[in-house]
């Protein structure tokens, strides 16, 4: 049976520019300036594997590559080496807003992202009491999402995510921004992912977190894997290397 997620060599660079023009202006006063750029390494050869019903966590210092990591596995960027195989059908959890039409309402957008995910109607309307209800929106449903805070979209896009059959999900930072009754009802999902043979990918910096649901953890730094593993054999590596930098 062939691993739920497999990245060989993965690499992926950005080009920051020095210099940034913003007016119009400047482009007619000066048009053949030219702008300079750095290379930022964001991922350098990197390589691991998930098996089937893995929580996998991925973590390091701010800048090290672990969203660059994620939007590569969900598709979002291309890597510039490397290959990644996905096996199975994927959900992923990773920009708040993403997806969401803002002058829209919450029923509106239910109905949509759904929708865009392969859902039927009738499997629509049959999920949608309980997406509502997940997310504890039900006196908000009619309310557009321009209006809501953070946490109320949190809330909404995660309880969407889940209600999307699944064989892989995507979990980046946004858990973060919700209130600590409503993360406790995430973690509960996380419980049931791991009963149902689900495959979790979490990017976090809650050590506490990894070490109550990781199998088995990525530690990345620079853009380099230093390190693949039970969660307890790196967490000192990188505590060391947090103090150092």
């Amino acid at each position: 049976m062939p691993a739920a997620i497999e990245v060989t060599g993965v690499s992926k660079s950005f080009r920051i520019p020095h210099e940034q023009r913003t007016y119009f202006k400047e482009y007619f006063l000066h048009p053949f300036r030219r702008t300079s750029y750095e290379r930022n390494d964001a991922l350098d050869d990197v390589s691991f594997t998930i098996e089937r019903g893995e929580f996998f966590g991925i973590f390091g210092p701010n800048g090290s590559g672990k969203s660059t990591l994620l939007r590569i596995l969900a598709g979002i960027y291309v890597p510039d080496a490397g290959r990644v195989r996905i096996t199975g059908r994927l959900s992923p959890f990773i920009e708040l807003g993403v997806g969401f039409n803002f002058e829209l309402n919450a029923r509106d957008n239910i109905r949509v992202n759904c929708a865009l995910a392969g859902l039927t109607t009738n499997e629509v309307a049959a999920r949608f009491d309980e997406i509502l209800a997940f997310a504890e929106l039900e006196r908000f449903v009619d309310q557009k999402l321009k209006n809501y805070s953070s946490g109320m979209l949190m809330r909404l896009a995660y309880s969407i995510a889940i209600q999307i059959p699944f064989d892989i999900l995507l979990l980046d930072e946004v858990l973060a921004v919700g209130d600590q009754s409503f993360q406790e009802k995430c973690f509960a999902t996380f419980e049931e992912f791991k009963q149902d043979g689900k495959t979790v990918i979490l990017v976090t910096h809650d050590l506490p977190l990894l070490s109550r649901f990781a199998d088995r953890v990525l530690l990345l730094e620079h853009g380099v894997v230093s390190g693949v593993g039970p969660f307890d054999e790196l967490v000192d590596a990188y505590r060391e290397s947090a103090l150092v930098g």
